[in-house]
């Protein structure tokens, strides 16, 4: 493309009064030649724009520079032709916003701009002209297969079975696997469901069998059932599966996946504590129902009727020695389960012992009903034994009650409250060592307990990082827990249910419809050519100049989202479809062979060299930052809208993701006579926020190599630091800044400034 440059320079919002905008535009026009430069006071209006499409008609301007607010507003606004470049350099919310405030002058009268800040527009200028001039023309990806648009949905439970209506209502063809005989999953072993709508009180039948005649009814909807995924292979828009159904093998493909494989009950060998295996009379909830649907709760010891049953809540769950989290649904399951035994005898008595009681929104009219009946006794304290005494009937010692005292209940019939675990994860185990010693597995080795994942075989997909979803936490298959509810680290795979996150049914059947709308999405940006989530739209793809390759590994190792495998010489073999466009792989090559169009090596090294450092005798030192665009710059730019003032000796570079620093940047920064260098990302560990899932964790891991090359060249390692920061904690960066700035007083001049 032979690119015709246009900068258009902002006055509006207080830039005009606080830099010398003709000095500014001199930048452009003497320094980088650029053939078109103009202001106007308000580009975001419809005089402003008009003059960009009048020159971009007119003159055949095509590589657009924007200097005005933060990209991250206006995007409707400042958005062109796909046949243009266009770079936007933020002079508002980080520049102007951010530095002192011009001071008052007489009428008539200019107020000279403060130094530092004009410096501060005038490099952010140049890094934006000279990213504009690298930047090539984005093409979006189209594989050479045609992509699919069928659906395939792994799991014929209520969540399954919604996501395979909802998709099919829209249109979409659907595959929907379950492995048993029939279609219903966990809702087929349930006497009654507690209540889903107003008033809450009474109990109302599972909905499976409704959901099964919605199936039947759907032409859209291919179902097979006794079947097993065999083996899945490709990415979005082109995953190739293989079943076995009946030892027959079946093939076909999809464009993106539901995982609703549902859940298995916590397993209540573990609690001997609580009685479970010494008396037949203490079972679970699940055993409940089956006693329920049978017609009579009878104990099983002697088959007599329960008239006393103590519930056990939180039994296994919320224990760091046996499931740490809320299984959501336990509480109303016990009060359902206490009517129950209620509606059987109206003399029966039902206790429930509990840590906190849990019914969420609008289950709380459901739990106050429990409440008002008088044959329901519930007791908050900690259950501490329970034993088997005369005639076959137990007796269950409580503490840390409401009373200050001990209890002691006798009761014919013990149900456990166990918890959920995803069927993604079978057992989780803690080890002394890793199994793994690829570099993600030593990055978990430094920041989180090793904790070993037994997986069930679900999906059994082709990937060189393994055959199922990796899991975070306890064994679900999340990706994002604050922005990406549905995602998994697998691109186009999307999780449902309880296999997600523990829920009950209602919300079940909910997230069953958003994974359904996410899996179409997904299909049709792939068909466009264009990433999904977090980066939406993005029409990027990272290249592989595979002549200077070394078979390092690194980047099919380091990509949080399996989107490399290998051949059998170790060459990475990029599946793009499954890019998420992060750039991770970027910052793990070693031989920097891997880029974007609009995002590389190159581009961004460019940038730092088209900061101009001034010499040390002037005490203006610099400090950059490569902050994460997910986090970090939008704090950032908060920072800025409430006018909290930071240093002007900083500059700011944002990137993809932490994961996707490549060392070189850093080398080149101190090269150029960079004083210090940070980098701010999203928080990593138990609270991890990262968009890209471990990126921060990465450059962590990697910044410890460059302390050690720095020491090694007597460089101090304090010259570059790494920071956490949630979008909320803007207000610290002031701070942050401040306080680097101090270090590099202490720790003086880069001894590199003006080689």
């Amino acid at each position: 493309m032979d690119k015709k440059l246009g900068v258009y320079i902002c006055t509006g919002c207080g830039i005009g009064e606080s830099l010398d905008i003709e000095k500014l535009s001199k930048v452009a026009t003497l320094g980088y030649k650029v053939p078109v430069c103009k202001t106007h006071p308000y580009l975001c209006g419809e005089e402003g724009q008009g003059i960009i499409n009048n020159d971009c008609q007119a003159e055949g301007v095509n590589t657009i520079v924007i200097a005005a607010c933060s990209p991250r507003v206006n995007q409707d606004i400042f958005a062109f032709d796909t046949n243009k470049i266009m770079e936007r350099v933020n002079l508002r919310e980080q520049v102007i916003w951010s530095q002192p405030v011009p001071e008052v002058i007489p009428p008539n009268e200019v107020s000279p701009p403060n130094e530092d800040t004009q410096m501060m527009a005038e490099d952010y200028l140049r890094m934006g002209i000279v990213k504009a001039q690298k930047t090539e023309l984005l093409v979006p990806y189209k594989p050479e297969s045609e992509i699919s648009r069928t659906i395939l949905v792994v799991g014929g439970g209520v969540s399954g079975m919604t996501a395979a209506i909802e998709a099919g209502k829209a249109g979409r063809q659907v595959v929907l696997v379950e492995k048993k005989q029939t279609l219903g999953g966990f809702s087929t072993n349930l006497y009654k469901q507690f209540p889903k709508q107003s008033p809450y009180q009474s109990l109302q039948l599972p909905p499976h069998e409704t959901l099964v005649k919605e199936i039947e009814a759907n032409p859209n909807i291919k179902v097979y059932t006794s079947a097993k995924i065999k083996k899945i292979a490709g990415g979005p828009g082109l995953f190739d599966v293989t079943l076995e159904q009946e030892g027959k093998p079946i093939e076909f493909r999809v464009g993106a996946i539901v995982l609703a494989a549902g859940f298995v009950p916590y397993d209540a060998t573990k609690l001997a504590h609580l009685g479970f295996g010494s008396s037949p009379n203490v079972i679970t909830n699940v055993q409940m129902e089956e006693l329920a649907k049978k017609g009579k709760i009878v104990r099983p010891s002697d088959g007599k009727e329960a008239t006393n049953v103590a519930f056990i809540q939180c039994a296994g769950s919320r224990d760091h020695n046996h499931l740490p989290y809320c299984s959501t649904f336990c509480c109303s399951t016990s009060l359902k389960q206490a009517i129950y035994v209620r509606e059987q005898n109206q003399d029966a008595t039902a206790y429930i012992f509990y840590k906190d009681m849990r019914t969420m929104g609008e289950y709380e009219d459901f739990y106050i009903c429990a409440q008002e009946d008088e044959g329901i006794f519930l007791t908050k304290g900690e259950v501490v034994g329970v034993e088997t005494i005369a005639g076959n009937n137990l007796a269950i010692t409580v503490e840390n009650t409401l009373l200050g005292e001990n209890i002691r209940v006798e009761a014919d019939l013990v149900v456990l409250a166990t918890g959920i675990v995803p069927a993604t994860a079978i057992e989780s185990i803690t080890e002394e060592e890793p199994q793994s010693t690829t570099e993600e597995c030593k990055v978990e080795e430094a920041t989180a307990p090793k904790e070993v994942i037994i997986r069930s075989d679900i999906l059994n997909l082709d990937y060189r990082q393994g055959p199922e979803l990796p899991q975070l936490r306890y064994g679900f298959p999340d990706s994002h827990f604050i922005c990406f509810p549905y995602e998994t680290r697998r691109t186009g795979i999307y999780a449902a249910g309880c296999v997600r996150h523990p829920m009950d049914m209602s919300a079940s059947m909910d997230d069953a419809v958003g994974t359904a709308l996410k899996a179409i999405q997904c299909i049709e940006l792939t068909g466009q050519g264009k990433a999904v989530h977090p980066r939406a739209g993005d029409e990027s793809y990272p290249e592989f100049f595979m002549q200077r390759c070394t078979q390092c590994k690194r980047c099919t190792d380091e990509c949080p989202f399996g989107a490399i495998n290998e051949d059998e010489k170790f060459n990475p073999l990029p599946s793009l479809t499954r890019c998420r466009r992060c750039g991770t792989c970027l910052g793990a090559c070693p031989e920097r062979i891997i880029s974007f169009k609009n995002y590389s090596i190159d581009i961004v090294s460019s940038m730092m060299k088209a900061i101009e450092v001034p010499e040390e005798d002037e005490e203006k030192p610099r400090i950059l930052a490569f902050m994460c665009e997910n986090d970090a710059i939008p704090a950032l730019d908060m920072a800025g809208v409430n006018r909290l003032q930071i240093t002007p000796y900083l500059r700011v570079i944002p990137v993809r993701c932490l994961g996707s620093m490549n060392l070189v940047w850093i080398s080149d920064a101190l090269s150029k006579g960079i004083d210090g260098i940070l980098l701010i990302g999203c928080k990593h560990g138990d609270d991890y926020q990262c968009h890209f899932v471990k990126g921060s964790e990465l450059a962590n891991y990697r910044l410890s190599k460059v302390k050690e090359t720095l020491d090694r060249l007597r460089l101090e390692s304090e010259r570059v630091k790494i920071i956490q920061l949630s979008i909320n904690e803007y207000d610290l960066l002031p701070g942050i800044f401040k306080e680097f700035m101090e270090t590099m007083e202490r720790v003086g001049p880069n001894p590199f400034k003006g080689f």
